[in-house]
Order: C-alpha cells, then sequence, then structure tokens
C-alpha cells in the first residue's frame, strides 16, 4: 500500500442487500483464517446491476489512487447484458477498468442469476434465518412441494422468488440484514457457486491470511 492509500479494497456493489452479504463475508473470513482483516469501503450503485456494468469504471475512478484494489459485484439478471455469458459481463467490465488505470488490481464478479443464489445452501442456518427453524414440512420439503426446488436438488432455478415466498410464509420481513446473517452464520466451504468461488478465490490471492 502506497503512502496515498487509505484503503487495501473498494467494491461497487449493486444494491443494499448486496452491500450486507459482502460486509459480512469481508468481516467473516479473516475469523475463519480464509483471508487478513482489511481496510474497506463498500459502494452501493444507486441504479442497481445496469450502473454497475455500464459505470463501475467511473463510479471508481476518484478511488484509483485511494485503494490498493478494486471489486465490481452484481447480478447478470438485470444488469442489460443477459444475451451475454456471465464470464464475458466480467470481462466487459474489466476492461473498461483497466482502461482508467486498474490494471491487475481490479475484478468484476456477475452472479448468476441473482445474488440470492447464494442464499441457498444445506445448512440448518438458513432455515434459521428465514425463519423456518423446526418447522414441518422443513423447508427444503416444503420449496420441493410447491416447485421452487426439483427434489434432491440445492438450488432454486428461481432463488429471488423462492426466498420472498419463503419469508412470506414464516411471516419474516424481507431486510438487507438477512444477507448480513446469513454471511456471517453460513459456511462457505460447499458453496460451488462459480461466481461465489471466483469471489473467494480472488480475495484469498490478493490479501492470504
Amino acid at each position: 500500500m502506497t503512502s496515498e492509500q487509505r484503503l487495501d479494497l473498494i467494491v461497487l456493489a449493486a444494491d443494499k442487500d448486496a452491500t450486507e452479504a459482502l460486509d459480512g463475508i469481508l468481516q467473516t473470513l479473516p475469523s475463519k483464517g480464509e483471508m487478513r482483516r482489511i481496510r474497506y469501503e463498500i459502494k452501493p450503485a444507486l441504479m442497481h446491476d445496469g450502473e454497475a456494468r455500464r459505470y463501475a469504471h467511473e463510479l471508481l475512478r476518484p478511488y484509483l489512487r485511494q485503494a490498493r484494489f478494486a471489486l465490481v459485484v452484481f447480478d447478470r439478471e438485470g444488469c442489460g447484458a443477459e444475451g451475454l455469458r456471465r464470464e464475458e459481463i466480467e470481462q466487459e467490465v474489466l476492461n473498461r477498468l483497466e482502461e482508467i488505470g486498474w490494471q491487475k488490481r481490479a475484478e468484476a464478479i456477475v452472479i448468476d442469476p441473482e445474488l440470492e443464489v447464494w442464499v441457498w445452501s444445506q445448512s440448518p442456518k438458513v432455515d434459521e434465518v428465514l425463519g423456518w427453524a423446526g418447522t414441518l414440512p422443513a423447508l427444503r420439503k416444503a420449496l420441493e412441494d410447491k416447485g421452487w426446488l426439483s427434489e434432491g436438488g440445492v438450488k432454486p432455478t428461481r432463488p429471488r422468488e423462492a426466498m420472498k415466498w419463503a419469508l412470506l410464509q414464516s411471516k419474516t420481513p424481507w431486510s438487507a440484514s438477512l444477507f448480513s446473517r446469513l454471511a456471517r452464520q453460513v459456511s462457505y466451504r460447499r458453496c460451488t457457486d462459480p461466481a461465489f468461488v471466483k469471489l473467494l478465490a480472488t480475495l484469498r490471492t490478493w490479501f492470504p491470511p
């Protein structure tokens, strides 16, 4: 870190939900020995996924000298480039960041289809946070019965809608803080979502424990 850099990492997140999730992850990973504790700031994109995709380079330009690394995280669904593969969108954003000076100091993470896909794992903490602890039928059985989840599947095909339905049934209000609680309480070790795996690999590489 140079004398001008006050941050190890600046993050552009698509919305408040993503901000809470990423804050929970960045707070939790050092305590699990996955990365070292860092100084970071998370900046939400006011116009959400589309703004993050198109203008990340402009929104992060003021941090070129202030931060050592830059990370952009948004959903593929709603970003305005749904016709492209996740990797193609990430490269498009990364190219623009590198053109303005973030060479080898930036990464783009596109979640396919959306942030809520990170919510769904087989951890009992998911049931607890979504208000389904100890219920009959259990959350995953109820999701299967309603067609949100295929039998034996891990993640619903429509993760956001399935989360809304689960919260409605348990009378648990939707809140960005749910994402923070999940990020802090659910184990990451069995998560195989490609965007999440890339996020962890990037953080471990930039900030090894």
